[in-house]
C-alpha cells in the first residue's frame, strides 16, 4: 500500500507555512479572497435580517431570495478564480503525484488547458444568457429590476477565471 504522506505535498507554488509567504514578499491574500469574504458577508447578512423579520412579523423580503442567488454565483466564482491561482482544483492526486516530474508537467498543462477550455465554454453561455436577458427586457420577480444586472456577471467572471488559468498555463509552459 502507498504512503499516504508522499501524496500529501502542499502545491510547489505556496509554501506550506503561510508566515513563509509574507516573509518571502508574496501577498498574503488574493483580490477573490477580498471579494469572496465581502459578498458571504452580504448574504449572512440579508439571510439573518430575513429569518428575523420572517419570525418576528411573520412576512418575508421576497428581495433576498434573488440577492442571495447572485452572491452565491459571485462567491462560487471567485472561489473558482482563486482555485485556478492557487492550483486547488480537484484532480486526483494519485495519479498527479505518482508519476515522474515530465508526467506531472504535462498533466498540469492539460489541466490547464481544460480550465481555459471549459470557463471560456463557461463565458460564452453566460453571455448569450445576458443577452437574452437583455434582449427580452427580462426584469427580476422580486425587485422587478432588468434581469441582466445579476447575469452578467457569469460571463464577466468565468472570462476573468479564463484568464487566470491561461496566465497559469502559459507560466507552466515557461517553467
Amino acid at each position: 500500500m502507498p504512503d499516504p504522506d508522499k501524496f500529501a505535498a502542499p502545491a510547489p507554488d505556496l509554501p506550506a507555512d503561510p508566515a513563509a509567504a509574507t516573509r518571502a514578499g508574496r501577498p498574503r491574500r488574493l483580490p477573490e479572497d477580498w471579494v469572496g469574504a465581502l459578498a458571504m458577508a452580504l448574504l449572512t447578512l440579508i439571510t439573518f435580517a430575513n429569518v428575523l423579520v420572517r419570525y418576528l412579523t411573520n412576512e418575508s423580503f421576497a428581495w433576498t431570495e434573488e440577492i442571495s442567488v447572485w452572491l452565491m454565483v459571485v462567491v462560487t466564482m471567485v472561489a473558482s478564480g482563486a482555485a485556478v491561482v492557487r492550483d486547488r482544483h480537484i484532480r486526483i492526486e494519485i495519479f498527479f503525484l505518482g508519476g515522474s516530474a515530465a508526467r506531472r508537467q504535462r498533466l498540469a498543462t492539460l489541466s490547464s488547458l481544460a480550465t481555459v477550455v471549459a470557463f471560456l465554454l463557461l463565458f460564452g453561455l453566460g453571455l448569450r444568457l445576458f443577452w437574452d436577458d437583455y434582449r427580452y427586457e427580462v426584469t427580476s420577480p422580486g425587485i422587478g429590476v432588468p434581469q441582466w444586472w445579476y447575469t452578467i456577471w457569469l460571463p464577466l467572471l468565468a472570462l476573468a477565471i479564463s484568464a487566470r488559468a491561461l496566465h497559469r498555463l502559459l507560466k507552466g509552459a515557461r517553467a
